[in-house]
């Protein structure tokens, strides 16, 4: 159906003009030797570039690898360092301050920043065109006749989630036969709603992956497919009453911006279309999905997995209202067992560490770290950290065994961050762990210990951070210890800084 229409913010351009120029960019991803099984890196906002290179990079059988664009750029070599792409697609603004960061040999294609991007993100014309020499997405992609060469064997997107070890690593699926293909489209189908004819927004971004997997099951779908180039709640609502949009992915820290406009910008605009809003990354509570309904009825779904696991779990409005705090029932062919601490499964109903298998996903392994596997699994199912029990077919989630932080719906591993802050000048020890916030579900604190005789502030803690990591990994609060609490072990006791937030909020998670 070429009226099907995906808009950028305001601008809208029809669905078929985005998929032949993903059939062009496929031709010349083949000229340049991509092959089935290659990587292709996309360092992308929210853009119709975004769903060209993907769809191109799956037409010839390559993975593609969305980076988190708000990395330094250091974080971003790192991830292609690792990934070792053939090519690199990157909005230009994006790509300026990593041009000497670029692997050698390392092909760049380079799109245009566009209008909408620059308004959000405050750019200037000259920050957002490519800069003399660099070949251009859309003359590169007009250079090439369109892919019509059979399909090759579905490689899923390679999504780079951080570890315990600071740096992260690549979820590298297999090629999904054909009937897992089927499963996963069926699947997606169940827990995102989406169905010929619905009207999509996407509010978040591309890179990761439940958006992604949204917008890729959206784009062959929706009668009309909104990306936000940047997530603001009035804009969410004026979108949704403009379009009558009917389906959603979002993350409970836009649910909690959304609920505290002001009641009459609420006022404002016609939610009465929305059918379906499906909200993962984060657990949220009790209280803004009760409100939330309140105001839009009963449309709200939620999912729970991981990156590794896939989509597990599916809970429904009514699931809300009969098991408040449930992140729902297994998907369908799902698997999951509890393991105590002495590694051995526990009976159901026994709070224990959550492992899954969801068999609509092709099997795994790390990108270059294929030993850290076995580290997350347990008789063929796999972890991703979390605490859980299961009652009368829910599951509900108590608290993460890892250091892992969830912070806006992005996952922030602390180790990362303290590797970093040892090399602070004056800091001897360190801890950062995830506190209580209102708005973003978790935020950053760091537990600081100085050198003797150092004197720092949490201001100069900050901006050194700032100088190597991404904006939102940066803690928000700092505070300052004469000597960090030990296991005789001598590892730090990070259990004891961070359970006293934990206790005065009244919840572990």
């Amino acid at each position: 159906m070429t009226s099907a229409l995906i808009y950028l913010d305001e601008h809208a351009i029809e669905r078929e003009t985005v998929l032949l120029q993903a059939r062009r960019a496929a031709r010349g991803f083949d000229k340049l030797g991509v092959q089935e099984g290659d990587i292709v890196a996309l360092l992308l906002r929210n853009d119709f570039a975004f769903f060209e290179a993907q769809q191109a990079a799956a037409m010839v059988g390559a993975y593609c690898v969305p980076i988190n664009w708000h990395g330094k750029a250091e974080e971003v070599r790192y991830v292609l360092d690792d990934a070792r792409p053939k090519v690199l697609v990157a909005h230009a603004d994006l790509l300026a301050p990593l041009r000497d960061q670029i692997p050698a040999g390392l092909k760049v294609l380079v799109v245009p920043t566009p209008p909408q991007i620059q308004r959000h993100y405050h750019l200037t014309t000259e920050q957002a065109q490519p800069a003399a020499g660099d070949t251009v997405w859309p003359d590169w992609c007009a250079g090439f006749e369109p892919w019509s060469d059979a399909p090759k064997r579905s490689r899923a997107t390679m999504i780079y989630t951080s570890g315990t070890t600071g740096h992260p690593k690549g979820v590298k699926r297999e090629a999904a036969t054909p009937e897992q293909s089927a499963a996963y489209m069926e699947m997606l189908q169940r827990v995102y709603g989406l169905k010929p004819g619905v009207r999509a927004l996407v509010a978040g971004p591309l890179y990761h992956a439940s958006p992604n997997a949204y917008g890729r099951q959206a784009l062959p779908n929706a009668e009309v497919l909104v990306l936000q180039s940047k997530f603001d709640p009035e804009e969410t609502l004026a979108m949704i009453d403009k379009h009558r949009i009917t389906h959603a992915v979002m993350v409970p820290t836009m649910f909690v911006r959304l609920l505290k406009l002001p009641a009459e910008v609420r006022a404002r605009y016609d939610v009465s279309s929305l059918q379906w809003v499906t909200h993962t990354g984060a657990p949220c509570s009790v209280d803004v999905k009760k409100a939330l309904m309140a105001w839009w009825g009963p449309v709200v779904y939620e999912t729970y997995g991981g990156t590794e696991v896939g989509t597990a779990t599916l809970a429904t409005p009514e699931d809300a209202r009969a098991y408040p705090g449930s992140v729902g029932v297994p998907t369908p062919g799902t698997r999951i067992a509890f393991y105590g601490e002495d590694g051995k499964q526990l009976p159901l109903g026994e709070i224990g560490e959550i492992y899954m298998r969801v068999p609509a996903y092709a099997d795994f392994t790390y990108l270059n770290n294929e030993s850290k596997r076995s580290g997350v699994e347990r008789d063929g199912l796999i972890s991703v950290g979390d605490v859980g029990y299961l009652k009368d077919g829910h599951l509900y989630l108590c608290d993460r065994r890892s250091d892992m932080v969830i912070s806006a719906g992005v996952n922030i591993y602390p180790a990362e961050i303290e590797m970093v802050l040892l090399q602070c000048p004056g800091v001897h020890d360190c801890a950062v762990f995830g506190i209580p916030d209102d708005d973003l579900g978790e935020s950053l604190a760091a537990a600081v210990e100085t050198m003797p005789g150092v004197t720092l502030t949490a201001q100069q803690i900050k901006d050194y951070l700032g100088e190597h990591l991404a904006k939102y990994k940066l803690p928000r609060r700092v505070d300052f210890h004469a000597s960090l609490p030990r296991e005789d072990s001598g590892k730090i006791f990070k259990r004891r800084l961070r359970d006293p937030f934990w206790q005065a909020a009244g919840r572990s998670i």
